[in-house]
C-alpha cells in the first residue's frame, strides 16, 4: 500500500449536499470509536499487512476536526503506534473552518500533520447558510492566518460551484477571495446532488433551483482560467496547485495504486481487492470482537476492471495515462486494448496523445464523464 485513509464519521452539522458516511456527534461513542481505529490497525498488522514504506495518511470524514483536542491527540497517538509518521511524504487532515481552533491546530502540528484541507465551499454568506455550513464568510481567512502562525504551510481549501441560486458573479467573488489567500492548493468541485441528502429530497420536490448546465460550464471555465492565471496548475480535473504542492494522497487514487481504508464505511484497495468496511458505528466496532477486520464486502479486481480503472482514473490527471506505464502494468499496449475507442475520442477532439501519454483535451475536460464511460465494457 502507498497510502492510508482513516475515516472519522462525526459531524456537529450535516451539510445539505453530503452523502459520505457520517453521524451527528452528540451522544455517539466517539472515544470508543477512536480505540476501534487502533484495533483495526492491529488486526491488519496481524494479518500480514505492512505499514512500512507508507507514503501518506489522510484523515477524512465526516469531520476529523469535530473531535476535541484530547480526542485528536489520542487518535494521533494511535496512528503513531502503527505508522512511522516521520517517514511519510504527506500527512493530511480535512477540517471545518469554525472547528479549527488554535488548540486543535497545535495538536495536529505536534502530531505530525503537515497538510490541511479546509472545507470552505463558498465565501458568500447567504450561500453558506443555504448549503448548511456553519462558518461565516470571514472565518477561513482568520483560521488560515492562525494555521500559518502555528507553522502550517501546505494548506488547501475546497470550493463548490453550481450551488442553488448561485450566480456567476457570486462565483467570481468567491474566487477573488480564495486567491487573495495565496494558498498553494485549491480544489473546485461542481455540485453533485446525491441520494440520501437534503438537496436530493428538495430536488425531488422541485424546490432546488440549480443554475443549469451552461452557467455551471461558465463557472468551471472561469475556475480553470483564474487558477492558471494565478500560477496554480490544473494537475487534475478539479485540483490546482503550485508546482510541488499537489496532493500526494489523492494522486495515489488517480494513479490507481493501492491504499488502506480504515474506519466505519471506509473503502480500500489492497492486494488486488477493493473492499468496504461496515458503515454503522456499532456494527463496525463490534465486528472486530472476533479478531477479524470489519470488512462488509470485498471484490477481486479483474484485469479488465483494472485496465478500465487505469483509464478513467488516470485521464483525470493533466499528465494523462502513460503508454509505457500501461504496458508495464498490464503486459499489452494501450492502443492494442483501446485503439478503436481512442480513435473515436480523438476524432471528436476529446483526447490527444502527447509526451507519451493519452490526455484529455480542454474540450474533453468539459465532457469527462462521457469520455470515461467509453472505457467501461
Amino acid at each position: 500500500m502507498r497510502g492510508m485513509y482513516i475515516h472519522i464519521p462525526f459531524c456537529h452539522q450535516i451539510c445539505h449536499y453530503c452523502d459520505f458516511n457520517k453521524v451527528f456527534f452528540k451522544n455517539q461513542p466517539v472515544d470508543e470509536y477512536i480505540e476501534s481505529i487502533g484495533n483495526e490497525l492491529t488486526i491488519m498488522a496481524n494479518e500480514g499487512h505492512s505499514f512500512e514504506g507508507l507514503e501518506t495518511v489522510f484523515l477524512g470524514g465526516g469531520t476529523p476536526t469535530s473531535l476535541s483536542e484530547g480526542q485528536l491527540d489520542r487518535l494521533l497517538e494511535i496512528i503513531h503506534q502503527h505508522v512511522d509518521v516521520s517517514a511519510l511524504r504527506e500527512f493530511s487532515t480535512e477540517a471545518n473552518p469554525d472547528e479549527l481552533t488554535r488548540g486543535k491546530l497545535s495538536v495536529l502540528k505536534s502530531g505530525g500533520v503537515g497538510r490541511l484541507s479546509i472545507g470552505v465551499q463558498s465565501f458568500d454568506e447567504q450561500l453558506l447558510k443555504r448549503i448548511g455550513r456553519t462558518h461565516s464568510a470571514d472565518t477561513p481567512a482568520r483560521v488560515i492566518q492562525d494555521a500559518r502562525e502555528i507553522g502550517f504551510e501546505n494548506i488547501s481549501i475546497d470550493l463548490i460551484y453550481g450551488l442553488p441560486e448561485q450566480t456567476v458573479q457570486q462565483w467570481e467573488e468567491t474566487l477573488d477571495k480564495a486567491l487573495a489567500l495565496d494558498l498553494p492548493h485549491y480544489s473546485g468541485y461542481s455540485l453533485i446532488v446525491e441520494p440520501k441528502t437534503v438537496f436530493y429530497n428538495l430536488m425531488n420536490k422541485g424546490k432546488l433551483p440549480l443554475p443549469g448546465e451552461d452557467i455551471e460550464a461558465e463557472m468551471f471555465s472561469m475556475l480553470m482560467d483564474r487558477m492558471t492565471k494565478a500560477g496554480r496548475r490544473q494537475y487534475e480535473i478539479s485540483n490546482f496547485a503550485l508546482p510541488g504542492n499537489e496532493s500526494i494522497h489523492n494522486l495515489i487514487y488517480w494513479d490507481n495504486d493501492e491504499y488502506a481504508g480504515i474506519g466505519a464505511g471506509a473503502h480500500g484497495y489492497l492486494k488486488g481487492r477493493r473492499y468496504a468496511n461496515f458503515g454503522p458505528l456499532r456494527k463496525y466496532m463490534e465486528s472486530m470482537d472476533t479478531g477479524a477486520r470489519p470488512v462488509m464486502e470485498s471484490n477481486e479486481v479483474t484485469i479488465t476492471e483494472a485496465m478500465e480503472e487505469e483509464m478513467f482514473l488516470g485521464l483525470r490527471k493533466s499528465e494523462g495515462v502513460s503508454l509505457q506505464s500501461f504496458k508495464s502494468k498490464f503486459g499489452k499496449s494501450l492502443t492494442e486494448e483501446y485503439g478503436i475507442v481512442l480513435a473515436e475520442l480523438s476524432g471528436k477532439g476529446l483526447v490527444s496523445e502527447s509526451e507519451g501519454s493519452i490526455k484529455l483535451t480542454r474540450k474533453g475536460i468539459f465532457r469527462g464523464n462521457e469520455v470515461f464511460q467509453q472505457f467501461l465494457k
